[in-house]
């Protein structure tokens, strides 16, 4: 539905939804003054902390905010999955989520969809209005479709992400730099297609903020050197999504929702390191790098963030727990984890959830038998390389967390109470007047 159809009568409402990844609920409530546009949103609407999702990974998390359902229904669980029946792992793609994307949704029901940068999308979807790739995706000439769209982004000079390389420097200005120009070719394409207004629903998302956040959160949170650069970036962004907002007819309802919050990063766990110190994993020899190099009286491996899998007989290929044993061998390792401190005497892990707790749907044969939710401070690795320590640092100095995930929704009302990211999609469906079965999503609307 296109805009002369609405001057003829057309009222069907429609939404806008601005994702930013990573950002906290508290960065915007502790600095009320800093972000006047986000701060008049939310006092003109609704806004509330909500939770993410088990575990909080962006590859993981877009996947079920988009659906509306956990990871067991995506078959999505983090950057890095195993595949069924075998020791090979895989990044996941959009062709990989096995549940009804939003837009898919909106489509179907008759409505237009553009849907800009959001990750875990590659390849774009032909079946949508417009759509350019986000996160994983290589250059804009393979990642958006249709030609329109694509001649529209490359003319703009369009960056699908921020170097992150440019992140490891201890200088962060020309990482900054660059976050910055890319924060600005995302806002000049949004603003294009919010005055096409030839869209129901707009689905747009400001990866850059969680990259920012990875390497200048302490700088923020603990006034590092490197605060004012962090808030000027945040400052940007405000006024950037205010002029959006200024843009949009009455008929459009705007969402601003991160994926998952974040906290500083005092020091990374590689877990498969403890692991093996511990006796549950070993290699077949020295040179190793992957998950298919550990040995068979191998008890357990992780994979990131967070996530355990028991090394179960008739699950995977050398498994060598039996299935008999599988509950109590579980239940060790997840004492163990409770168990476990850093450096400083603070315990790393906030909570280790069981799969059945997390997770359930069609698609849980690959999901992981525990997953660990650390404390502030403690960001979760994997990695079959091999550390000589267990806790050591690195270049990031900001760590997503479970809670302090932002929602602002336009409409005074919403009730943004007890809610999580699984909410998101059911609302967006109620905001637009979709008819769906409440059984489809795992969440709830909110309005």
């Amino acid at each position: 539905m296109g805009l002369f159809d609405r001057l003829r009568g057309e009222k069907s409402p429609r939404v806008a939804f601005l994702g930013i990844d990573g950002v906290p609920f508290s960065l915007l409530t502790n600095h009320e003054d800093a972000f006047p546009n986000l701060t008049a949103m939310a006092e003109a609407g609704s806004a509330g902390e909500i939770d993410s999702i088990v575990p909080p990974e962006s590859s993981a998390c877009w996947p079920a905010l988009t659906t509306g359902v956990n990871p067991g229904e995506t078959g999505v669980y983090g950057f890095q999955d195993r595949e069924i029946g075998s020791y090979d792992t895989y990044v996941p793609m959009g062709r990989d989520v096995q549940a009804t994307r939003i837009w898919d949704r909106v489509t179907e029901a008759g409505r237009n969809a553009t849907v800009l940068n959001v990750p875990v999308t590659f390849p774009p979807q032909r079946n949508v209005q417009r759509m350019v790739s986000g996160f994983l995706s290589p250059g804009v000439d393979k990642a958006a479709y249709p030609d329109e769209l694509r001649e529209t982004l490359e003319s703009q000079g369009y960056i699908i992400d921020v170097n992150a390389k440019l992140g490891h420097k201890d200088d962060k200005s020309e990482f900054m730099e660059h976050a910055n120009k890319t924060l600005d070719r995302r806002f000049e394409a949004f603003k294009h297609y919010f005055e096409a207004d030839d869209w129901d629903l707009f689905f747009g998302v400001f990866m850059t903020t969680d990259r920012v956040n990875h390497f200048l959160f302490k700088d923020y949170e603990r006034d590092g050197e490197n605060k004012e650069l962090f808030m000027d970036f945040y400052r940007q962004l405000d006024t950037y999504i205010g002029e959006l907002r200024s843009i949009l007819p009455d008929d459009v309802t705007l969402i601003v929702a991160s994926d998952h919050g974040f906290t500083s990063l005092d020091y990374e766990v590689h877990f498969n390191a403890w692991l093996e110190e511990n006796g549950w994993l070993s290699y077949e020899d020295d040179d190793h790098e992957e998950l298919g190099d550990i040995s068979d009286d191998t008890r357990a491996y992780s994979l990131i963030p967070g996530r355990f899998y028991i090394n179960l007989e008739g699950r995977e290929p050398r498994g060598t727990v039996p299935e008999d044993e599988y509950e109590s061998v579980r239940a060790e390792l997840k004492a163990e984890l409770k168990s476990l401190t850093g450096p400083d005497g603070t315990p790393v892990c906030s909570r280790v959830v069981e799969k059945e707790t997390a997770f359930r749907g069609d698609h849980d044969e690959i999901a992981p038998d525990l997953v660990a939710i650390p404390n502030g401070g403690f960001d979760l690795k994997a990695g079959f390389k091999g550390h000589d320590k267990v806790f050591s640092t690195g270049p990031r100095n900001g760590m997503h967390s479970f809670d302090d995930t932002t929602l602002l929704i336009d409409d005074p009302d919403a009730s943004i109470v007890d809610a999580d990211l699984l909410d998101i999609a059911p609302t967006i469906m109620d905001l637009m007047e979709i008819d769906y079965n409440r059984t489809a999503f795992d969440g709830a609307s909110l309005v």
